[in-house]
């Protein structure tokens, strides 16, 4: 049985002491670990230091911060600084993101991504290492970088992001884990065997290899509008979030879906593009609906061979009080 974690809505939440208040509810409840993301509301260095000064036993990490908005040396003593200041709790989640968040957003070229995400991770750890850095890649060039106030004592795990078969297969060739997201059951079956690759090509052991399934999750009494956040959600990134999405579900099957949400959305008919979300879809990747259906679509996803844990996503549109509910109703037993 896989362990269950908390994916915090950031941009959600009226302030940061709601974002406190709910990793301290996450770690009352016993959820092993939060997860902070940086999309474009507050970002997640920042709450995570909070998050650290705030909580004493929860596991932090970020899923993810984009490896293009900071230099491979910031992030290295960024990791450093919120492992020291989290005392040994933060797992550093990193990931390229999209072109519609790094060139539209950041102002930054989205090239070759894999690569320039390979580079970012092997940089990242040489500067973790506490070693003078010198490191002559494609994208980052580094002469006599050092941490100046020595490598954190407990080591800081890295993991990647990844949805296609060969980011996964990066992840499982150089990471030390795997962050997963909007995956069918089959999918991730699939999507593991390209880990697997990535393991058995860097000569290593899958357990060396930590495997995170997000799973966006609403559970309420009225399940009709927990359905209709979850449904929300994933249009959402389905249809404005680059075809990363679409290309992972059709993938997987949902093709035909997947176009049809992310054509009506990208025609501005939001309502002809949650309609184009079939049920079938929405119930494969997602644990909507009243409390005991969502419990049950979670521990589906917990049982599946390779998944290490499954992180409990809350849908972006889900009201404080909403949010709360789930969060309680999915609490680990």
């Amino acid at each position: 049985m896989s362990s269950r974690t908390l994916s915090l809505p950031v941009a959600s939440q009226p302030s940061i002491d709601a974002l406190v208040d709910l990793a301290r509810l996450g770690e009352a409840r016993g959820y092993d670990r939060v997860w902070v993301p940086e999309t474009w509301g507050r970002d997640a260095v920042t709450v995570l230091a909070t998050l650290a000064a705030e909580t004493d036993a929860i596991g932090l990490g970020s899923s993810i911060l984009p490896v293009y908005s900071r230099s491979p040396a910031l992030l290295g003593q960024t990791a450093a600084t919120l492992q020291e200041t989290a005392d040994g709790r933060f797992r550093l989640g990193l990931g390229p993101s999209g072109p519609a968040v790094i060139e539209h957003w950041h102002g930054e070229a989205f090239d070759r991504p894999l690569r320039y995400t390979r580079e970012t991770l092997e940089v990242v750890r040489r500067v973790l290492s506490g070693e003078v850095v010198s490191y002559d890649g494609r994208w980052h060039e580094l002469e006599g970088f050092r941490l100046r106030s020595g490598p954190p004592e407990t080591p800081v795990p890295i993991d990647l992001a990844g949805m296609g078969p060969t980011a996964v297969e990066l992840a499982g060739r150089y990471a030390d884990g795997w962050h997963a997201i909007t995956f069918t059951p089959e999918g991730m079956a699939d999507r593991l065997q390209d880990l697997e690759r990535g393991i058995d090509l860097a000569g290593r052991e899958r357990t060396d290899v930590r495997v995170t399934l997000s799973v966006t999750a609403c559970a309420l009494a009225d399940a009709d509008r927990a359905r209709r956040l979850g449904r929300e959600h994933l249009a959402f990134y389905i249809g404005s979030m680059g075809s990363f999405y679409r290309d992972s579900l059709a993938r997987q099957g949902y093709a035909d879906a997947a176009d049809a949400v992310a054509n009506a959305w990208q025609a501005g008919d939001r309502d002809a593009a949650l309609e184009a979300l079939p049920d079938t879809l929405l119930d494969a990747v997602t644990a909507v609906g009243s409390p005991d259906d969502a419990r049950e679509r979670v521990r589906r996803f917990e049982t599946l061979d390779g998944v290490d844990s499954v992180s409990v996503s809350l849908p972006r549109g889900a009201t404080p009080a909403e949010i709360d509910a789930t969060v309680e109703a999915l609490a680990p037993s």
